[in-house]
């Protein structure tokens, strides 16, 4: 689809008039810029925003962010019969996850209709970074800190420089530390493989951030679809 006049993109929803008064009263935004009559955009690329919020995307497209729990697996459908994220989402919704976490993970997972929108956010050239909040058996030194942040072989490949912080030391070798570990690779597993290499296993690991986006206070298998500024930003990253 190419440009047409924002009032016929608005009158999907809106009177023609109404979106005309919309427009003049300056409420409607196209890329982050105020629209004036006449104006024209594109419904599939251009962010048009209402007060704030997605008018054409949502006509089109769906995006939402999702608090994944533990115990849950990411694919539509699982041959051993375990509960998926798409169980706790709209029914006869064909969304794609955008990445994914495994079974024993929990925390922020975004998910689309727009498969091209999915394809941007995952593909390696963007550097897209995403951050976890784990609990990792015993103590982190500062050398194994340091190999954490500048790579570590995982199968047989070099990981990207990284960053890794302690957020809450235990009290013991015995105990467990809280640490926040930021990355903008997507392999299979590839946290939890991190962590394993330096010899402090990740006991719980939750993601809790993707591209600025922040989980904020979602609950556990509860999901709300992104704000106009969650969208503007996300459709804004461009590859390196």
């Amino acid at each position: 689809m190419g440009e047409v006049r924002l009032q016929k993109i608005l009158s999907a929803v809106v009177s023609r008039r109404r979106a005309e008064a919309l427009i003049s009263g300056g409420r409607v935004t196209v890329n982050g810029t105020v629209a004036t009559l006449g104006d024209k955009a594109n419904p599939s690329r251009d962010i048009i925003l209402l007060d704030g919020n997605p008018i054409a995307q949502n006509e089109a497209n769906l995006y939402i962010m999702l608090h994944k729990p533990e115990r849950v697996v990411t694919t539509a459908h699982d041959p051993q019969r375990r509960p998926t994220v798409f169980d706790l989402l709209p029914k006869d919704t064909r969304l794609f996850s955008v990445g994914r976490l495994d079974y024993d993970t929990s925390g922020l997972l975004l998910l689309t209709t727009d498969g091209d929108f999915a394809h941007r956010l995952t593909h390696p050239s963007h550097e897209v970074k995403k951050t976890y909040i784990a609990r990792v058996k015993g103590i982190p030194g500062d050398e194994v800190l340091e190999k954490f942040r500048t790579g570590l072989l995982i199968e047989g490949r070099q990981t990207a420089p990284c960053e890794i912080e302690i957020i809450k030391k235990a009290p013991s070798q015995h105990g467990e530390t809280r640490v926040r570990i930021t990355i903008h690779e997507g392999r299979n597993r590839q946290v939890r493989k991190m962590c394993d290499a330096i010899g402090h296993p990740a006991v719980t690991l939750k993601r809790v951030e993707i591209g600025g986006v922040q989980l904020g206070d979602l609950k556990k298998g509860q999901w709300r679809a992104l704000t106009g500024e969650e969208l503007h930003y996300l459709h804004g990253i461009r590859a390196k």
